[in-house]
């Protein structure tokens, strides 16, 4: 059992402990018959050239191919387990990482919405499928023939362990000269991975504008420093790892010359002649796999460790019991919230009560904080402090699942994923017709969905058609709304529409208050203002004003005739030839001081 302090990757490979086991089990008899043909070229040279035996010799040679078959069979079989142990780890880990990397996404706020994790969970896996690996478990047998080479001659046995200390001591040094430089590098691809990713991203603005070659040669710059760093490191691996081979090489060699005089001298038979210079090759074989697979062991070890960090970062949800269906009463009590990554606080000390059923106008100037409230309403980004509260309980103490299907919120930049209508209509949860077309037709699409070339199965995406901005607005509306949720929250809804599009969102809003659901409104749009029951202005991160529609707008309204009354004021005590200010303009029902001309968080 895996102790507390164990993330998911450490207690997935923990789990398969048994496994590698069985590698190691393997591995044991492979290279336990890997001796078969050493022995072989002993009894040739013993039994059969002096005996002239041809039957020996058959029965030898059948001896040999079996156990050499038995070889090959028990190699397939721990490759096999390795393969088997690497899916079973996507298995445990993928659903994981991919969660991991949801929050941190989330908690970043999108700046670092990138699939790095997964792709590292698939080097990794693939890792363990590489014949790499495999220099591990045959490493550990150095020393037993060693053992084997000291039986035939001390002289072998002595030449076999320097040979390997040689090779170690190649390996320590491939590792200092390369292991940092290749980390950096990786480290740094990865990072040039994710704004590449940003800007072809956004393909549309860097045509229009002219960006690409700015872009390209930003990109490059980046590229050659990567590319520098990753030949140098390779330039010092394959010098050490040419030294390796070489060395291997000559070694045998001079295991040969070792022998020959050894048999001159009558010390050993003509049969252990190739039987040594054959044996400490395969001795030697697993360290310098090692140096030549290094750059693939140190990219296995980054990956490991970035897995492991974003899975340290990942806390599950606890079990949460459930609660009934909320009404929608919204109570936000001392909220503070600063955006992921930031330390000052964008919304400061905001106190408020929505009751259930009403449609709330939050407005305001840019920055005042409008974006941010939204995302704190939905749980989205959590509060430094304060709470809010639905239906008495906090946001936060929901289970997200099943709050899912009551809540419907449509962000400023609509995003609809790859699949069907009816699929992203849906939320890609099991589809139920009537309700697809229930909220298509509260959201006043239904009508462009069939004019679409197959309706409601209408593929979005790289292989499907490719939808307006309006249209996508339209989509991701009846998607907020679909399930009848108690709590919307739409971000801009109106930003991308056309006047067919306002007066299908007015009927729908009208429509989602005959339902008894809690809506909140960011728009800048004075049309809007006749659907609301309540406005929230915001200024400065803060409650201007809160409460009935009508009285704000009263209020507003008073204030802008204070404020007209001041500039005339100002402009009859200025002296005489002097250039008077240019009175405001009076505002169409006391309804634009309510709205601002920018939407920004």
């Amino acid at each position: 059992m895996s102790s507390l302090s164990d993330n998911n990757l450490q207690a997935a490979l923990k789990a398969c402990k048994s496994s590698f086991l069985a590698v190691g089990f393997f591995s044991f008899f492979v290279n336990a018959l890997m001796l078969v043909p050493t022995f072989y070229m002993i009894q040739i040279s013993g039994r059969v050239v002096p005996s002239s035996s041809t039957s020996t010799l058959l029965m030898l040679t059948l001896i040999l191919t079996v156990l050499i078959a038995t070889m090959g069979a028990l190699e397939w079989v721990r490759s096999r387990i390795m393969v088997r142990i690497s899916n079973r780890l996507d298995v445990m880990l993928s659903r994981d990482v991919y969660r991991a990397s949801f929050k941190r996404a989330l908690s970043s706020g999108g700046a670092d919405a990138t699939a790095q994790s997964l792709n590292d969970l698939t080097a990794l896996r693939q890792f363990f499928t590489g014949s790499g690996l495999f220099a591990f478990f045959d490493a550990p047998w150095f020393p037993i023939y060693t053992v084997v080479m000291f039986l035939f001659h001390p002289w072998f046995g002595y030449m076999t362990l320097a040979c390997g200390l040689v090779l170690a001591a190649l390996a320590v040094v491939n590792h200092r000269l390369t292991a940092n430089a290749l980390a950096n590098a990786n480290k740094e691809n990865v990072a040039s991975n994710v704004v590449t990713t940003k800007t072809l991203r956004n393909a549309e603005v860097i045509e229009s504008m002219g960006m690409l070659e700015t872009l390209m040669n930003r990109w490059a710059k980046r590229q050659r420093r990567i590319m520098l760093m990753q030949s140098e490191a390779s330039d010092k691996g394959g010098i050490v790892s040419t030294l390796s081979k070489t060395f291997r090489t000559w070694s045998q060699s001079i295991m040969l010359a070792i022998g020959a005089y050894l048999v001159v001298t009558h010390e050993i038979n003509p049969g252990l002649l190739m039987a040594g210079s054959l044996l400490l090759g395969r001795a030697l074989a697993p360290i310098d796999q090692m140096i030549g697979s290094w750059k693939g062991f140190v990219a296995a070890k980054v990956q490991y460790d970035r897995l492991s960090k974003v899975l340290d970062e990942l806390s599950k949800e606890p079990e949460r019991m459930p609660l009934p269906a909320p009404e929608g009463q919204i109570q936000v009590e001392n909220l503070v919230v600063a955006p992921p990554g930031a330390k000052a606080p964008v919304i400061r000390n905001m106190s408020f009560v929505v009751p259930s059923g009403s449609i709330v106008g939050i407005v305001g100037p840019s920055a005042a904080g409008k974006s941010t409230l939204v995302r704190a309403l939905m749980g989205i980004w959590p509060p430094q402090h304060g709470v809010v509260r639905l239906d008495g309980a906090d946001i936060a103490s929901w289970d997200k699942q099943a709050l899912g299907q009551y809540v419907g919120y449509l962000p400023q930049d609509i995003e609809l994923f790859e699949g069907s209508i009816s699929e992203n209509i849906a939320r890609f949860d099991k589809i139920d017709p009537e309700k697809v077309v229930q909220a298509a037709q509260v959201a006043g699409v239904h009508e462009m969905i069939l004019m679409l070339p197959d309706g409601y199965d209408t593929v979005i995406g790289r292989d499907g058609v490719n939808l307006s901005g309006g249209q996508r607005q339209r989509i991701g509306l009846a998607r907020a709304i679909y399930g009848n949720p108690r709590l919307i929250v739409l971000d801009e809804p109106n930003s991308n529409l056309d006047d067919v599009g306002e007066r299908a969102l007015g009927v729908a809003l009208q429509k989602l208050k005959e339902t008894g659901a809690t809506v909140f409104i960011v728009s800048h749009r004075p049309n809007i203002l006749t659907r609301l029951d309540r406005i929230l202005v915001m200024a400065g991160g803060a409650i201007s004003l809160y409460g009935e529609r009508d009285r704000v707008i009263a209020e507003l309204a008073a204030q802008q005739a204070k404020g007209q009354q001041r500039v005339a004021q100002a402009a009859g005590a200025q002296p005489q030839g002097a250039t008077t200010p240019e009175p405001a303009s009076p505002a169409p029902a006391g309804v634009a001081p309510v709205v601002p001309t920018s939407t920004g968080a």
